[in-house]
């Protein structure tokens, strides 16, 4: 804070805000008459009061604790250092005790301290804080020395108005780009649909109407591996339905004892559900040996099978599907299905992502832990379109999802500019170049001297007022 601007002065938020106060100790409840505001109810950078709690033991003394607007309100303990100034209170509530609460006195903008919270500044100060505590945590003592580059009262007036109008534009560009994942994510999964549906590929059908139709293909490979499978005509020309066991072998996997060293960091992979993330997999996190592999219940999924997450938590938003880059193992929560056609396996990949929605509304098991039954993916039916036709869906979905992956590349830059646009106005404010100077304004150092004076004028009158009380009560 060395190259301040002229007429601004160093401060701390000891000394431009009233003595800081922690909150009031109790437990939230369903129901009472004051609410209760946590840190996790200002976490996310905004209040929602209908979500707020009640407090289950009334303070003595409401008003020591009341909130009011243009307290600042500051977490010592879980998310520490965040902060949030309080717009308006449509109830009547207090504050927790893991919240450090200071007021601005009269001649300081509240707006002007929240802004320099939310600063890279700030969060580096918190940080040098919190360095080598095992637990993070600031107290009111360490807050209140928090420097501050203070600005002339009527020049942070000015930098505020300008601030809530760049940062507003800011917040409008963010809202929007936010909605972009969203937008690809239906996207990619209409692409989906309208590829295992037949819709993708309609035109192409007309041109090519005599390709060797999907069931014979399928005899022929059934025939290979010496089983047969019962095949429903379809409504689309040369296609064919079945259920997935048809087509399909599939195994689940195992977990090598965790107690023998002996099978475990070896060079055979060894994937388990967390580890199903993206729509290729080489290996997971741990590897087991083969001595491993051979005394459990682990099994080898072949390079080119699909392996399907059946037991997690993440089951109650999307099912994880990948295709199996090389020969690795499996852990229970995962099932194995193969065809030893790459192509068909590769159509299965598709299918259960396009109908991922539908398979997991139907298999929803369990409350905490999601699973889906093993027997329904086994007896999901599957459109099945020739090979021609199946090679030709999988070059236009990859191109549609290609232009996808490359929108969401933009998106991404797009987002990571947007941040640091927040950032760097924020310091163009706080060194004095957001705003133009006005060599009238009283310096900043003038302030602070008021604030001392008056800071001093009111703790004479307390303590006087003190010693009144005492002198009464002796009486």
């Amino acid at each position: 804070m060395s190259n301040l601007s002229q007429g601004w002065n160093v401060s701390t938020l000891g000394e431009i805000c009233s003595k800081p106060q922690y909150g009031w100790t109790s437990k939230a409840a369903h129901s009472g008459e004051l609410r209760y505001v946590r840190t996790t109810d200002i976490s996310n950078g905004k209040i929602n009061w209908e979500k707020v709690p009640f407090c289950s033991k009334i303070p003595d003394d409401i008003k020591k604790y009341k909130i009011r607007k243009d307290d600042i309100l500051v977490s010592r303990a879980g998310s520490v250092g965040v902060s949030y100034r309080i717009k308006r209170v449509p109830f009547d509530a207090v504050f927790a005790s893991y919240l450090i609460r200071f007021k601005p006195t009269q001649n300081i903008n509240p707006k002007y301290i929240e802004y320099y919270l939310k600063s890279d500044e700030y969060w580096k100060s918190i940080s040098d804080f919190t360095a080598g505590i095992a637990i993070p945590n600031v107290n009111a003592s360490k807050l209140s020395q928090l420097k501050i580059p203070l600005a002339p009262e009527n020049e942070q007036c000015r930098i505020v108005a300008k601030l809530e109008k760049l940062l507003q534009k800011v917040d409008a560009c963010t809202e929007r780009l936010d909605k972009i994942p969203t937008i690809l994510k239906r996207f990619r999964q209409s692409v989906l649909a309208a590829a295992c549906s037949g819709r993708l590929t309609e035109d192409w059908r007309v041109k090519n109407p005599d390709v060797e139709p999907a069931i014979d293909h399928l005899k022929s490979l059934l025939k290979k591996r010496k089983r047969a499978a019962n095949f429903d005509s379809h409504e689309i020309h040369n296609w064919t339905s079945t259920p997935v066991k048809s087509l399909y072998d599939s195994f689940g996997g195992g977990t090598p004892s965790k107690s023998r060293t002996e099978f475990w960091n070896g060079s055979i992979p060894w994937v388990s559900s967390g580890d199903v993330k993206t729509d290729k997999i080489e290996q997971g996190t741990y590897f087991i040996t083969q001595e491993g592999l051979e005394n459990s219940s682990a099994s080898m999924c072949p390079e080119h099978s699909i392996i399907v997450v059946v037991r997690s938590g993440v089951l109650k938003h999307v099912l994880p599907v990948a295709i199996v880059q090389n020969p690795l193992t499996i852990n229970q929560d995962i099932k194995c299905f193969d065809s030893t056609d790459t192509c068909l396996n590769y159509w299965l990949l598709l299918n259960l992502k396009a109908y991922q929605n539908e398979i997991l509304k139907l298999n929803r098991e369990g409350t905490t832990v999601q699973s889906v039954k093993y027997d329904t993916l086994k007896n999901f039916r599957i459109n099945i379109p020739p090979p021609a036709e199946q090679h030709e869906i999988v070059q236009r979905v990859e191109a549609l999802f290609k232009i996808a992956d490359q929108i969401e590349e933009r998106y991404n830059k797009a987002r990571t500019y947007v941040d640091k646009l927040t950032q760097s106005i924020l310091v163009k404010a706080f060194r004095g170049e957001l705003v133009p100077q006005d060599p009238t304004d009283e310096p900043a150092s003038e302030l602070l001297k008021r604030i001392k004076e008056e800071k001093a004028k009111t703790e004479t009158k307390a303590k006087s007022t003190k010693r009144g009380r005492q002198s009464k009560a002796q009486t």
